[in-house]
């Protein structure tokens, strides 16, 4: 037996998950019993009204004394969700389980194992990712601004299936991100982190339509990536040289006839200037809102309030 305090971490979000909770608990309370000197199980209504008394009332004394239960007043998004059930945790591990993997309760001592190895976040990789038909360029697009515009290190094929030393959740306890994805946030604060491939693919909640999809791509992108100044640069350099190639044009026109493409063309009186006024200003106004983003996202940054650095230990020699 292992002399930790774990705390299991189940968010449950419909009523399909409601009504195969009591499968899931019965399945992980012999792993839990066995193998750890003392457990929790916070189970986080997401909004279901139903009631989860009937489903919990004729489960065994032994494991009901385990069992918290953490309902909200209202449905909110699952990243919130997952957060109001890792702000309860007391464990000196805390892993949160999804019920996609009641087939399997012992993956819980195999990430705790892995863990021993000296790793504070270890998470279950499915080797292959499913995605709906029509869905995949959406991702794909998702995951490279995600990849190349910030310094973020997120697996695709990541489960929420993982777990979690105190000192690591200490640390994610402390990023109060209003707008959270909780993938980024696990990379922001670092430590040890590897993964177990599990064959079973990571399946779309099914709660989520495709504009909860979008909602949530946009808060990554917007909250953990530079993408939107870096598309804001890229259309000041495009109108700074669209600029060039008008004012040059026009006065090819006036003063030859002919335009670049070798067209001929007859200058009217105030169209040479005229274009060149409208590209001017064009080209100024992109970089006024190149400006504005650069000191937008300075302000949004320090409003966020991150720690400037965490630290992981401290050894004394």
């Amino acid at each position: 037996m292992n002399n930790s305090f774990i705390s299991v971490i189940t968010v449950l979000h419909s009523p399909h998950e409601l009504r195969q909770l009591p499968g899931m608990l019965n399945a992980i309370h012999p792993v839990l019993q066995q193998h750890f000197a003392d457990f929790e199980i916070i189970l986080v209504n997401n909004g279901i009204h139903e009631t989860l008394t009937e489903f919990i009332d004729p489960l065994p004394d032994a494991l009901k004394h385990n069992i918290f239960l953490v309902k909200l007043s209202n449905q909110t998004i699952r990243n919130h969700a997952i957060l109001a059930g890792l702000d309860r945790s007391n464990g000196d591990y805390t892993v949160l389980f999804e019920q996609a993997f009641t087939h399997k309760p012992e993956i819980i001592l195999e990430l705790y194992n892995k863990s021993r190895e000296g790793y504070d976040i270890v998470y279950l990789r499915a080797i292959n990712k499913k995605r709906k038909t029509g869905l995949g360029l959406f991702y794909r697009i998702f995951y490279y601004i995600l990849r190349h515009y910030s310094d973020l290190k997120i697996d695709e094929n990541a489960h929420n299936t993982r777990i979690i030393s105190r000192r690591a959740l200490n640390s994610i306890l402390r990023l109060r991100e209003n707008l959270r994805y909780m993938k980024a946030i696990y990379s922001m604060v670092g430590y040890q982190t590897i993964h177990i491939e599990v064959p079973e693919q990571v399946e779309p909640a099914v709660e989520e339509n495709l504009g909860d999809r979008f909602k949530t791509s946009l808060i990554a992108i917007t909250s953990y990536t530079t993408f939107l100044r870096s598309l804001l640069l890229g259309i000041f350099i495009f109108s700074s040289l669209f600029l060039v190639m008008v004012v040059v044009n026009a006065l090819k026109v006036k003063f030859t006839g002919i335009d670049l493409f070798g067209n001929v063309g007859q200058a009217v009186d105030g169209w040479t200037f005229l274009v060149i006024l409208i590209a001017v200003f064009f080209a100024i106004t992109c970089l006024n809102l190149y400006i504005i983003s650069i000191y937008l996202s300075n302000i949004y940054a320090e409003i966020k309030q991150r720690p400037l650095y965490i630290i992981e230990s401290v050894k004394r020699f």
